[in-house]
């Protein structure tokens, strides 16, 4: 049975706001249809709504209990119901004077006593204190890991990639496709590299996989099984088994089962971060998150940023048909972002059972895509404009860039503009006509409008900013997940390709999987590949 909100919106659904009108009936909108918080400015005019569609909007959030489930998650009740257990990414960033009791114990204390020994070793790696087996200095870290546990500190480094000038150079290995650790390794000598290992239950396939190869590289030049010590640190939770694996436990850092891994880079998995921009840089990161997570809880939601970006990209989803979002930053340094969101927004929203297991009966996740400034117009956007399916967009802008050379970043941020305006409110074909005068040309050359769009402007990109970004999405993840009716911190719907995974790995070496009763096309891709496996590798 759909909520009266949500019938209420289907409704007025039947006939959205054009935005060429509305925009020539309110001259203020584009000033009105704006908020601002931790640095971040949004203006959502170009949305397809009106104070009526707003208004039902904050209609559905009082429906779904938005504001107690968003109490609930920062009192640290367990608002992951499937897996029993506590969402408080939020405790990492909090203040050290504050509290967070979490099944009667205060977290907050734990959390700074960890991220103190994050910034001592940082420090010293930074310092040139710490030094490899051979007393070499350490010049390359490597982060292995994979999903959170790489897509978060990886996307964070190149956004604050003016801030590392100091440090040493950092490099990311996620795939467990040979080509990723090899290329990564050519070219560095294993006296001057660290390695990272970022794995919470220190037995991620894809993660222990390279780490096993880095350290027998690492080995075949030193020689020296005590020298895994010196080039060895662990995020884990598994302190056995990073020690069965050489690592010394005062260089293992730990996190928490409330700590999910998209929603971890403020916790130990930052630590390559921290690596790279040091220890005042992190602190002003976590500063920025924090601001964004006591704007997320205290702010009424007509001027609160994660509330309004979910409800509009419910309205969005659900009631004018997009099935897509594109996030489109004009800086190059987030040219990550859109990766680490596509984890982030489609592993926390692609479900289609509610929490308490029910089917849902309505669309959820969009699916999530980008890229950096001015290289998308040149690829995708043309289906933004004319394409037969509707995507929402998400523009993100600086007034400021790390890089002034000559005229790029106005013409840059002018780009930015130019393509919401155009998105919004098209061309309509006796406009087309009036320029040209080439009838054949008139259908080509109109676009429909009416295509909604986010724009968020901040002054810089900097550890706060991108601090308050990344919290921004986070609460609008959240939020989205409490309109639909899902749990956004669980991701079971990885787990069946694993475990296949496991049993095909082991018959593709030549033995017995644990699922002998393949389909007949796994079964036969299975035997061609042995037959090519077992032939010498040719150009042909």
């Amino acid at each position: 049975m759909r909520s009266r909100a949500w019938q209420a919106l289907g409704q007025h659904a039947a006939s959205p706001p054009r935005l060429r009108e509305v925009f020539a009936q309110e001259p203020g909108r584009g000033a009105r249809l704006a908020a601002e918080a931790a640095g971040l400015y949004l203006d959502f005019s170009k949305q397809r709504v009106s104070d009526e569609t707003l208004s039902l909007l904050f209609d559905l959030a009082e429906e779904a209990e938005l504001a107690d489930q968003i109490r609930a998650m920062f009192a640290g009740e367990k608002v992951n119901r499937s897996e029993d257990r506590a969402a408080l990414h939020v405790a990492l960033r909090a203040p050290e004077e504050a509290s967070l009791i979490v099944e009667g114990e205060d977290v907050v204390p734990a959390v700074h006593e960890v991220r103190r020994s994050m910034a001592a070793f940082c420090e010293a790696v930074r310092g040139g204190e710490w030094r490899g087996h051979g007393g070499e200095r350490i010049r390359h870290v490597v982060n292995l890991g994979i999903g959170g546990s790489d897509l978060g500190p990886r996307m964070a480094v190149r956004a604050l990639q003016p801030y590392t000038s100091d440090a040493p150079a950092l490099h990311f290995v996620s795939n467990i496709d040979g080509a990723d650790l090899a290329g990564t390794l050519r070219g560095l000598r294993p006296g001057e590299t660290l390695f990272v290992v970022c794995s919470k239950s220190f037995t991620t396939l894809e993660t222990l996989t390279n780490a096993r190869s880095a350290r027998a590289w690492l080995l075949e030049a030193l020689g020296d099984e005590a020298a895994v010590a010196r080039h060895f640190v662990a995020v884990s939770s598994n302190r056995a088994a990073v020690r069965a694996f050489g690592i010394d436990d005062a260089n293992v850092f730990g996190f928490w089962d409330w700590v999910g891994g998209r929603y971890s880079l403020a916790s130990a998995v930052g630590l390559s971060l921290m690596l790279a921009i040091g220890p005042e840089r992190f602190g002003e990161l976590l500063s920025g998150l924090h601001a964004m997570d006591e704007h997320f809880r205290e702010a009424p939601f007509s001027h609160n940023l994660p509330v309004l970006m979910a409800l509009l990209g419910v309205w969005n989803r659900n009631f004018l048909g997009a099935e897509a979002l594109a996030v489109l930053p004009y800086d190059q340094s987030l040219e990550l972002f859109p990766s680490y969101l596509q984890q982030l927004d489609m592993e926390s929203s692609g479900k289609s059972v509610s929490r308490e297991g029910e089917a849902l009966p309505h669309a959820t996740g969009p699916i999530v895509f980008g890229r950096a400034g001015t290289d998308g117009q040149h690829a995708f956007y043309q289906l933004l404009h004319q394409g037969t399916g509707l995507v929402a967009c998400d523009f993100l802008g600086f007034a400021h860039s790390h890089h002034e050379l000559g005229r790029h970043h106005e013409l840059l941020m002018a780009n930015c503009f130019a393509q919401s305006e155009a998105l919004a409110f098209g061309k309509r074909p006796e406009e087309v006509a009036a320029e040209s005068g080439e009838a054949r040309l008139v259908a080509h050359r109109s676009f429909a409008g009416d295509r909604p769009s986010n724009t968020l402007l901040a002054k810089q990109l900097t550890p706060y900013s991108l601090g308050a970004l990344v919290a921004l999405y986070e609460h609008k993840v959240f939020a989205q997940g409490v309109l639909w009716g899902l749990n956004p911190f669980d991701q079971w719907g990885v787990e069946l390709g694993k475990e296949l995974a496991a049993s095909l790995a082991s018959e593709l070496a030549g033995g017995v999987g644990a699922e002998p009763f393949h389909d007949s096309s796994t079964r036969t891709l299975v035997a061609r590949y042995q037959a090519l496996r077992a032939s010498d590798p040719s150009p042909r």
